[in-house]
């Protein structure tokens, strides 16, 4: 559902908000090492997300990267829209222009409830949870990180 380069930037920002609870920054090769992602890739996928000011950077070399309380409320949802764009949030899922309420696609409505409940999942817990979860043991995400 979600493009690689999301996937990976989704556990990139769990490990480094892992870390930054902890009080580390860490760099492009270690959160790489981590989620098995070239360095050169890992940095890469990780530019739109500085750029929106979901995830902080420092450079130098007690630099990295970083997360703190103006992070809190970053959601998957904000990650995806960062990496990928909105297109699976918005816009017609047949491509059409001028799909809308007054004008609906065969698939309109299907798609609208879906819309919503995609989310409603990605938008209930922030990556802050979900990182305080990995690191008490609560998902699978715990053995990468």
């Amino acid at each position: 559902m979600f493009s690689q380069a999301a996937k990976y930037a989704i556990k990139a920002v769990i490990y480094i908000w892992t870390q930054s609870l902890e009080n580390r920054r860490v760099g492009s090769k270690e959160i790489g090492g981590k989620i098995k992602t070239p360095e050169a890739f890992t940095a890469k996928i990780l530019q739109p997300l500085v750029k929106a000011k979901l995830i902080g950077s420092i450079k130098g070399p007690n630099g990295g990267f970083f997360v703190n309380e103006s992070h809190e409320e970053v959601t998957l949802k904000d990650i995806i829209k960062a990496v990928d764009g909105d297109g699976l949030f918005s816009g017609c899922s047949l491509g059409l222009p001028n799909c809308s309420e007054k004008n609906p696609c065969p698939l309109h409505f299907e798609v609208v409830k879906v819309r919503k409940e995609l989310d409603n999942m990605l938008t209930s817990k922030s990556i802050k949870q979900l990182a305080i979860e990995v690191l008490n043991g609560e998902t699978r995400l715990a053995k990468v990180v």
